[in-house]
């Protein structure tokens, strides 16, 4: 004999698929008490009904799946499709509630946010930039970018872009309406220069407070990209040494897949200063050395270890130049 249910009634099946006994839930039923049934249920607890059954009769399986694998089952009448969607509802905006408290989840909004700012602010910067240059040829795009832009958003006229920018006068000016596109343009990306600056400010006191070893070794917008990509804290905790160091670098993951040489780093760890400023030839040891270093940081944050102090990192930080002056030449190829 089997117990099949779902969060409606019970019923006790012999093995002919007589039905020998079944209990209905008929006391009580309410939208908060069906939520409560269906989030037991979701955890895989029997119903109050399937549980009396269960305690009556001797000699009975349980149905892993409820109700799922019996083709009889009654289906709902339209109050109770009414109950169980209002019931789904309810249940969904809780879900979207508790998931406010998870910092992975809120990191991996702030870090996708700001990367989507960024590659906004990346493209329209260049835009605005080459729109500057075609009017005032004199001036050195490469640098003072920020300055190009700012003069822009300050000026009236083109000419008065130029004086602040102490350049020569234009030989052509634009238009009215078409300057008054550049200027709007130029203000967009310094909009998006401060939207970037909030997002990444809220993402360091985020990760600080979450991650403050990892944060202390690598730096906050680093450790919450590693995070991200690798999906929560607890799996960046779980992850060995060697996966984290090439998180971020698919490109070449993929090409090593097609027979390539592996990646000795991915884009987070390289960004940090300690390796992307190492030479060429001592990138991948010191790449690896901090990657241990991290793993380990990552695993004090998450199973609540001791937080590394400035001790511990000046330790770490010496250790890195002891490996880049160890190899102050590339290695000689036989």
């Amino acid at each position: 004999m089997r117990i099949c249910y779902d969060w409606r009634l019970s019923r006790l099946i012999d093995d002919e698929g007589l039905i020998i006994d079944e209990i209905y839930w008929t006391s009580d039923v309410t939208v908060p008490n069906l939520v409560r049934r269906l989030l037991l249920l979701q955890k895989g607890r029997m119903s109050p009904e399937a549980r009396i059954l269960y305690e009556r009769f001797d000699d009975v399986e349980v149905c892993p799946e409820g109700h799922l694998d019996d083709i009889n089952w009654p289906s709902y009448n339209e109050n109770q499709q009414k109950i169980f969607d209002e019931a789904t509802v309810k249940m969904t905006k809780m879900k979207i509630a508790e998931s406010s408290g998870d910092l992975d989840k809120r990191l991996d909004m702030l870090v996708s946010s700001a990367n989507e700012i960024r590659s906004a602010w990346t493209t329209s910067e260049s835009r605005c930039v080459e729109w500057i240059g075609l009017f005032l040829t004199e001036i050195n795009l490469d640098t003072n970018r920020k300055e190009i832009i700012n003069s822009i958003v300050k000026s009236e006229s083109i000419s008065s872009a130029a004086n602040l920018l102490e350049t020569t006068q234009p030989l052509f000016s634009p238009s009215e309406v078409e300057w008054e596109s550049l200027k709007k343009h130029c203000q967009s990306v310094v909009d998006l220069t401060q939207r970037m600056k909030q997002h990444e400010d809220a993402i360091r006191i985020l990760t600080l407070d979450y991650m403050p070893t990892l944060s202390s070794l690598i730096g906050p917008l680093s450790a919450s990209k590693l995070l991200v990509l690798a999906g929560s804290r607890e799996r960046l905790a779980r992850m060995p040494s060697g996966s984290l160091q090439v998180l971020g670098a698919h490109a070449a993951m993929a090409a090593h897949r097609k027979g390539a040489s592996p990646p000795k780093h991915g884009s987070i760890l390289f960004s940090l200063p300690q390796v992307g400023k190492s030479p060429r030839w001592v990138r991948g040891k010191v790449a690896r050395f901090i990657a241990g270093k991290a793993s380990i940081a990552v695993r004090i944050d998450h199973f609540g270890g001791i937080p590394w102090g400035d001790k511990e990192i000046s330790k770490i930080n010496n250790d890195i130049e002891k490996i880049i002056s160890k190899f102050p030449r590339p290695p000689i190829r036989k």
